[in-house]
């Protein structure tokens, strides 16, 4: 696994983060040591998700990035199930390509590269991942794409939604965002690299309070929500159709 060095030499400029060869390049170690408690996120979805998926249908990971979540859940789950892996990144998606070969994948599996911000098909699917991906999706869209996912899953299918939130109240929402910057330097990022990527996220990682995410999921037609994950700013849900 590469270190993520992207931010580590200062940039004259700041631009808006991109999921481009640099970042695939580095992504497994830049998301271990930037998300809390991922390899456990991994862990709860490989444990949630032979419970709702069925024989002969589709898994869809909205956001794949390196096709980790899916090569969790080979293991456990019939051979039957088709993976398919989206993201709007081609790098991403050459990076997961690589990864199911390198890992020996034999199951049916397909991977896109496809703008999320338009109309996609989902078949047969009994599960849908979001795993840190709706949080990138300009506001105005997110409630149409919840609702276009609602309408395609399959009955009694489960949606997992794993976000980046904002707390509900601000001076607690100034707290947990001190305590994420504390885990970053933990993790040996330093203050230019927190600083450098926290101005390139800006304008791209919108995120949502928690009780908005749950909202949107109820109008977007979820009998069904509950948050099986929280750190204090994220959060994890799971939604029933």
């Amino acid at each position: 696994m590469k270190t993520d060095q992207v931010f580590k030499a200062p940039i004259g400029k700041s631009t808006d983060f991109k999921f481009d060869a640099q970042v695939a390049d580095v992504f497994n170690d830049m998301v271990g040591r930037s998300v809390p408690y991922y390899l456990e996120m991994q862990r709860m979805m490989s444990e949630i998700i032979p419970d709702y998926v069925q024989p002969n249908t589709s898994i869809y990971d909205l956001g794949c990035s390196t096709g980790t979540t899916l090569l969790s859940l080979d293991k456990r789950l019939d051979q039957t199930i088709r993976f398919v892996g989206v993201d709007s990144s081609a790098e991403m998606i050459e990076n997961s390509h690589s990864n199911f070969r390198n890992n020996g994948l034999t199951r049916p599996y397909d991977l896109i590269t496809a703008d999320l911000y338009k109309p996609f098909e989902i078949k047969n699917a009994s599960v849908v991942i979001l795993c840190l991906t709706l949080q990138f999706i300009r506001p105005v869209y997110r409630q149409k794409m919840l609702e276009s996912i609602y309408r395609q899953m399959n009955d009694g299918a489960c949606l997992i939604l794993i976000e980046k939130i904002l707390a509900e109240d601000a001076n607690l929402n100034r707290q947990f965002i001190k305590y994420y910057y504390d885990l970053k330097r933990r993790n040996n990022y330093d203050e230019m690299e927190i600083s450098q990527k926290r101005e390139a996220l800006e304008n791209v990682l919108i995120p949502y309070k928690l009780s908005e995410n749950l909202q949107m999921l109820a109008e977007a037609g979820f009998s069904k929500t509950e948050v099986f994950f929280k750190w204090y700013n994220f959060a994890g849900i799971i939604a029933i159709k």
